[in-house]
């Protein structure tokens, strides 16, 4: 029966560490759309400057191939 008295063990120590844990708590509409927002403002410079070195890279890698 030691095996058992194992299981038993961890499942006390599990349910001790879940509750010791913080639950996530769930955002409001406006929040959630204002990360949304703003997660979108991050991606749109990104790509925006990824564009803007791919087309220098091209401006510059194509000048140079003609010389």
């Amino acid at each position: 029966m030691t095996r058992g008295n194992q299981r038993e063990k961890a499942r006390e120590k599990n349910l001790k560490a879940q509750a010791g844990q913080k639950k996530k708590t769930s955002v409001s509409g406006s929040e959630f759309q204002r990360q949304k927002d703003a997660t979108a403002e991050i991606m749109r410079q990104k790509q925006a400057k990824a564009l803007a070195d791919k087309q220098a890279k091209e401006a510059g890698g194509s000048s140079s191939s003609k010389t």
